[in-house]
């Protein structure tokens, strides 16, 4: 896919300028911007299908890879918010705030706290994709044991570990 600055530049400059929603084309220059930003060479236009061959990657770790489409949504909106709803009417003397609530954030204990995603923490739904960085067998900071898995073919440990 070619790479067209001018679009990236147009998609933040849509999202700093008071938007009445973040457009499904606007998170496709997104997209595209977030999977050039973790591997400039890649072909993938949607962020879920570069996670997808990064993860496959032996020793690509976890935060080395692209936040999810969910993830990056719910950002955008968080983005959108702030910049182009607060930091665009700072200098107005009664600005008109749409709800935090229509752009990605919760209400918690007397504060707003950002939604970060529709999706279940993958740590928690999807066990057997913790791997270990062990370099010489699993000792007492190995991640699979600490989660109480055992390694798998995704981990770095050698072959003479005591967890597989």
């Amino acid at each position: 896919m070619e790479i067209l600055p001018g679009r990236y530049t147009d998609a933040f400059l849509a999202l700093a300028h008071k938007p009445l929603k973040v457009s499904s084309r606007c998170m496709e220059h997104l997209e595209r911007f977030v999977v050039l930003m973790y591997d400039r060479t890649s072909s993938k236009t949607s962020v879920n299908d570069a996670r997808k061959q990064l993860f496959a990657q032996k020793g690509r770790a976890l935060d080395a890879i692209p936040p999810t489409k969910a993830a990056l949504v719910e950002h955008a909106k968080h983005a959108a918010y702030q910049a182009g709803h607060c930091w665009g009417q700072a200098l107005v003397p009664s600005p008109v705030l749409p709800s935090p609530q229509e752009w990605g954030w919760t209400m918690g204990v007397g504060i707003w706290k950002p939604f970060w995603t529709t999706l279940p923490v993958v740590t928690k739904s999807c066990q057997e994709l913790v791997r270990c960085g062990c370099k010489k067998g699993c000792q007492g900071r190995c991640s699979c044991t600490k989660a109480g898995l055992r390694c798998t073919v995704l981990c770095t440990c050698t072959d003479d570990c005591d967890n597989t």
